[in-house]
């Protein structure tokens, strides 16, 4: 089971790597080690979809945050994302956005993007990171924002958070222009909870004075000005975030932000970064001047 799962994941990684270029099932099968007809058949039985959907969809992924940030011609996206003809884009477009590439180019809207997640056992905690690391610690300045939150009830964590409200609001709330440059996870203090019981989040930071659409089921929250501490680990593979996680933790719970003139802030949300094992796992944890 363990070596299907890696097999997987190896597609995964190889999709994300080239999906600029054609990719096809014998290039699947060949980075993972099993027949194309085991290949696909594995890729189907993990992540619910063909390897030919789940490229097409994430092309589309990739083309819709060009239009967005990129001054570019639709046919320009079509070709460099392997589509055979600009009509050919705009159908499969519409059809997984609902909108057309060129309105949504003028007037970008929010839209499920699709975000896939590397298959990675979540119940893996025994990985061994026990050599020395280091976490590095700064001092960051936030300014006033709205945040666009999608909220739910019981949720504490990602996992509890996902169960309930859904793993795909990350790829809504990437397609929304983020002062931050990403999608962020809060843990809310009581003060934003609603219901009480309401503690993770996601959402996306904008600036204060934002108009946009704010897509159904989704609020807004205003959050000052503030200072946090960053706290970031070192590299990691995939497999260990929870490790990389935990150690993050560990050192928060460890650290007196007296010793540099601080406390800790509880009228203000912690934050957690999307774990990304190149840059090393990250969260913002809010203080204030003694």
């Amino acid at each position: 089971m363990d070596e299907q799962r890696t097999a997987v994941r190896k597609m995964q990684e190889y999709i994300s790597d080239n999906i600029m270029h054609e990719i096809d099932i014998a290039d699947l099968a060949k980075v993972s080690s099993y027949s194309p007809w085991y290949a696909r058949k594995l890729f189907i039985k993990y992540l619910g979809m063909t390897p030919a959907v789940y490229i097409r969809r994430l092309k589309l992924s990739k083309s819709a945050l060009r239009l967005r940030d990129e001054d570019c011609q639709i046919i320009d996206v079509a070709m460099d994302m392997g589509f055979g003809s600009v009509d050919g884009y705009q159908r499969a477009f519409r059809r997984e956005f609902g909108c057309n590439p060129k309105e949504y180019s003028l007037s970008p809207v929010p839209v499920w993007l699709f975000t896939p997640s590397l298959i990675i056992d979540k119940e893996r905690n025994d990985i061994n990171m026990s050599e020395i690391r280091n976490v590095f610690i700064q001092v960051i300045e936030k300014p006033a924002r709205k945040v666009i939150i999608k909220r739910g009830v019981n949720a504490t964590e990602y996992w509890s958070y996902c169960e309930e409200v859904g793993c795909d609001v990350w790829g809504l709330l990437t397609s929304i222009k983020s002062i931050s440059g990403e999608p962020v996870c809060l843990f809310l203090p009581k003060e934003l909870r609603d219901p009480v019981t309401n503690e993770y989040v996601q959402g996306v930071e904008v600036e204060p004075d934002y108009d946009g659409v704010i897509p159904e089921g989704f609020e807004t929250i205003d959050l000052p000005a503030s200072t946090y501490l960053l706290f970031r680990g070192e590299p990691f593979a995939e497999e260990e975030y929870v490790s990389a996680i935990n150690e993050i933790w560990d050192a928060e719970k460890k650290y007196n932000p007296e010793f540099i003139g601080y406390k800790w802030d509880d009228k203000n949300p912690r934050i957690q970064l999307e774990p990304v094992g190149e840059r090393g796992y990250i969260e913002l944890v809010p203080v204030r001047k003694i």
